[in-house]
């Protein structure tokens, strides 16, 4: 069996990493070592931890931004096309909540972070944004009332999967009163009942 890529293993790595000891406490130096490589091959590839967490967001979690930039007015039912959003966007912050956490522990690593994923253009208001821009779309289509607030509904349903992440994490066995399918179609339903 061929050996993976230095970079492939650099992001897996990470990944592990973020997920087990979250984002404050991985050091590139850790990542280098658990991937085999050093730490300046880590560099070549990652001018930066920031680039290396938004890499591992973009190609190792639940594809959410992906989903959003797909979505267009008038395909699908909104109804449908929001219970996907809802879905992918509780299984991405699921995985993204352990990770991120551990940095407001740290208020200077914190605003380092910020200011390094504002840089990359990137951050967790984008998916806000998107759904947004989704609803805006769908409201000059009909399909969402004229009044609806697309702002507020967008930041409800994201709202909604973050806590859900957040919530039930420290629950014994981290199981929410509802399985994932069943929140998010009700959470869809529920939404767009109040903006269609």
């Amino acid at each position: 069996m061929e050996p993976k890529p230095a970079r492939v293993r650099i992001v897996d790595a990470a990944h592990e990493l973020m997920g087990s000891i979250g984002l404050a406490r991985t050091t590139t130096k850790e990542i280098a070592r658990a991937a085999g490589c050093s730490e300046a091959a880590l560099y070549k590839y990652f001018p930066s931890k920031e680039e290396l967490f938004v890499t591992v967001l973009k190609e190792r979690l639940p594809k959410l931004g992906g989903l959003l930039d797909g979505l267009t007015a008038g395909e699908g039912g909104v109804e449908a096309n929001l219970t996907e959003v809802a879905r992918q966007a509780a299984l991405f912050y699921e995985q993204t909540f352990p990770m991120a956490a551990s940095l407001y522990a740290e208020p200077q690593l914190k605003r380092r972070h910020e200011q390094g994923l504002r840089e990359l253009g990137a951050g967790p208001h984008l998916p806000i944004q998107g759904l947004d821009a989704y609803l805006r779309a769908e409201q000059r289509a009909g399909r969402v009332r004229a009044d609806a607030d697309t702002y507020a509904a967008a930041s409800l349903l994201l709202g909604a999967c973050a806590q859900r992440a957040f919530a039930y994490d420290a629950l014994p066995g981290g199981t929410p009163p509802q399985p994932l399918d069943a929140f998010a179609a009700s959470l869809a339903r529920t939404l767009l009942a109040g903006i269609s």
